[in-house]
């Protein structure tokens, strides 16, 4: 039986399930410390893995490319801080304040990994560039987002605040990392032929993570403080957000004369937010009863991100074959 073509993928209708769980069966007690152990140790295998799947032949491939890189983290953590604070006055009305926090907790983020590359290859463009500024942009994560959080997102936080956070992160999320990557020589292999474990250690640490956010988020009364039209105007927030930097990097990437391949690769790491590294921060950087609705916008744009840009990749990808069979270069600028 063919799939509803409007139906959400596994994974979408996986964390609404997991949200309903929470609402009627959080985790409390005893089961709340499980679940916050065993999360722990999920994100921790979780960053192990992705260190270790990490090549150092991507990294020197993309290395070379650091206008590329230089434009992508410049909208990754500059252009969407700017258009969150810009948009506030008109899209703050539509949701309630926590909930714009977690829209400006959205947007100092840095850049999904293994989409941003998926739609890359799909739509034809710099694969090599897009592995490197995707991974480096998770690295630069962990350094720039907990200070981005104190200057953007919670600016009444101190200095000292900032950097017991970055040290909580290297520590929960930077180390495993390291440690994966250094024990690539002797696990790459069975990484390998187990592409599947990583899915879903991925998709189970989010999971995991989501069910005792929103736990601890309905146990304060989380959706007592969200009205129904609270989360209409969080979708209409979303789309326009990423419409926007959809827009943008796309006419950066051709103000600056990137080549059509470079351009795909700046729109889809440079327009795109982490769910895997921006929910475990979250976890990190604020109270516990508060995460549930900070990450309640990511969890939507993230959805709404996938959704967009499957359909630009597959227009991109369309067009360039048609260009291929038309004779026309695909280096051509434009």
């Amino acid at each position: 039986m063919k799939r509803p073509s409007l139906l959400p993928d596994n994974f979408t209708l996986a964390l609404v399930a997991v949200v309903v769980l929470a609402t009627v069966a959080p985790a409390q007690g005893v089961a709340a410390r499980f679940f916050d152990g065993f999360t722990a140790f999920a994100i921790g295998l979780l960053f192990y893995l992705h260190g270790a799947k990490l090549s150092r032949d991507a990294i020197k491939g993309g290395l070379t490319h650091w206008r590329l890189h230089l434009l992508v983290f410049a909208c990754t953590f500059g252009l969407f801080p700017l258009l969150g604070m810009a948009l506030k006055p008109l899209l703050q009305p539509l949701v309630t304040r926590e909930i714009y926090t977690g829209v400006m907790f959205l947007c100092v983020l840095p850049a999904t990994v293994q989409s941003a590359i998926a739609f890359t290859s799909i739509a034809r463009g710099n694969i090599p560039a897009a592995v490197c500024s995707a991974s480096a942009s998770t690295l630069l994560g962990v350094f720039v987002t907990p200070v981005l959080v104190g200057l953007v997102v919670a600016p009444n936080s101190s200095a000292s605040h900032a950097m017991d956070s970055i040290v909580r992160i290297l520590l929960q999320l930077m180390l495993p990392f390291v440690l994966g990557h250094l024990s690539r020589p002797w696990i790459a292999g069975w990484l390998h032929r187990r592409k599947e474990m990583l899915g879903i250690v991925d998709r189970g640490s989010i999971l995991l993570v989501v069910y005792t956010a929103f736990s601890a988020a309905v146990i304060e009364g989380l959706w007592k403080q969200v009205p129904v039209l609270a989360l209409a105007g969080l979708l209409v927030v979303c789309a326009v957000l990423l419409a926007c930097a959809l827009l943008l990097t796309g006419w950066l990437a051709r103000r600056l004369g990137f080549h059509k391949a470079d351009e795909i690769t700046i729109v889809f790491c440079g327009s795109k937010k982490s769910l895997a590294s921006g929910i475990p921060m979250a976890k990190v950087l604020f109270p516990a009863q508060a995460v549930g609705a900070i990450v309640l916008p990511l969890m939507l744009f993230h959805q709404l991100q996938l959704m967009v840009c499957a359909v630009l990749a597959q227009r991109w990808a369309r067009r360039a074959e048609h260009d291929a069979v038309g004779g026309a270069p695909r280096g051509a600028v434009g």
